[in-house]
């Protein structure tokens, strides 16, 4: 099989080596997948960067998500057939044209999703479907804000918020992602370029009225989301974007760290509010069950037709270099994804 091996930290061109090495073999409880294609995500970039501290010890494969044909299955797997497509949340080991996954990680798709879209679920929405739907309670009338909202966890954030009645307010950095947000039905879209979302967002007459907000980005974004909350709110934290920016400035993380704030329980039971940190490879690990109750429920939201994921783009293998400093420098819509 070809992998795509990450062998050294930095630069997209440098970081990658293509290589061959032996198909595995699916052991009991997993099944072996013919991949069509894997999808990016701002992790991946964080691992390459060499601040992502889930990532194996290098050389190592990266990669959550694929996408391609049960190839073969592992002693007790039941439900399945070799040539069924799927989608499977690959844990590390995604870059590569054959992936071994347990069974519990995959879920059958249509073949009428593209690889950008099928991948898009994996990862992406299934974060945001976690974050909304088992992390918090919204209702109707509840107001919430997405950051990073022209991205593939904001894009999947924004559809699930606007089905269940809430009213969003998202960031973006350029008048193109501003009309995409529009175009998903996003009713406050604030450019956090030219102007302090938590400023505009005063300015609208929703202080301390935010129900949740889902912050990608942590440093003092995370205070400054805090201060927007309601009573009964909670910033959910799943990222920390901001930490590629301080990348080799001791000064820049250190200010970046202080940037998160220092916290009391009392603080959060005084004023009925709440942080919320969401990774979803520790939900894989410890609530398998709830993992996979995520999975379902974004294939079976697509098929109703509530959600539909937005691709950016979709990248030929050879052009991995390229998707990373694509995906890098946030000007990607949507998701990203490498097809073999």
């Amino acid at each position: 099989m070809r992998t795509y091996t990450l062998v050294k930290n930095g630069k997209a061109a440098e970081a990658f080596k293509l290589e061959d090495k032996p198909t595995p073999q699916p052991g009991e409880g997993e099944v072996l997948i013919a991949s069509e294609g894997f999808g990016l995500n701002f992790a991946d970039v964080m691992a390459r960067l060499g601040i992502y501290q889930d990532c194996p010890p290098l050389p190592a494969v990266i990669g959550y998500e694929n996408v391609g044909r049960i190839q073969a299955l592992g002693k007790g797997v039941t439900g399945y057939m070799e040539g069924d497509r799927v989608l499977a949340f690959t844990r590390f080991g995604g870059y590569a044209d054959h992936i071994v996954t347990p069974v519990m990680g995959v879920t059958p798709i249509p073949d009428s999703l593209s690889v950008g879209e099928a991948t898009a679920l994996a990862t992406q929405y299934m974060t945001a479907y976690y974050a909304v739907e088992e992390c918090l309670n919204l209702y109707e009338g509840d107001h919430a804000l997405v950051h990073a909202a022209a991205g593939g966890v904001g894009t999947a954030l924004i559809q699930i918020l606007k089905h269940k009645g809430v009213t969003v307010f998202g960031t973006a950095g350029s008048a193109e992602k501003l009309d995409y947000l529009k175009s998903l039905g996003v009713d406050y879209p604030i450019n956090y370029r030219e102007t302090d979302y938590l400023e505009e967002i005063k300015k609208l007459g929703f202080d301390r009225k935010i129900d949740a907000t889902f912050n990608p980005i942590g440093g003092n974004y995370v205070k400054k989301d805090y201060a927007l909350l309601n009573a009964g709110g909670a910033v959910v934290i799943f990222g920390a974007s901001k930490l590629t920016e301080a990348r080799g400035n001791p000064f820049k993380i250190i200010r970046l760290l202080f940037g998160f704030g220092f916290w009391s329980p009392i603080k959060f039971v005084t004023a009925s509010k709440s942080l919320i940190g969401l990774n979803m490879l520790r939900i894989a690990d410890y609530k398998p069950a709830a993992f996979q109750r995520s999975l379902k429920a974004v294939v079976d939201l697509v098929n109703q037709g509530v959600i539909k994921p937005t691709v950016g783009q979709e990248f030929d293998h050879s052009e991995l270099a390229d998707a990373h400093t694509f995906l890098e420098s946030r000007k990607s819509i949507g998701k990203v994804a490498i097809k073999w």
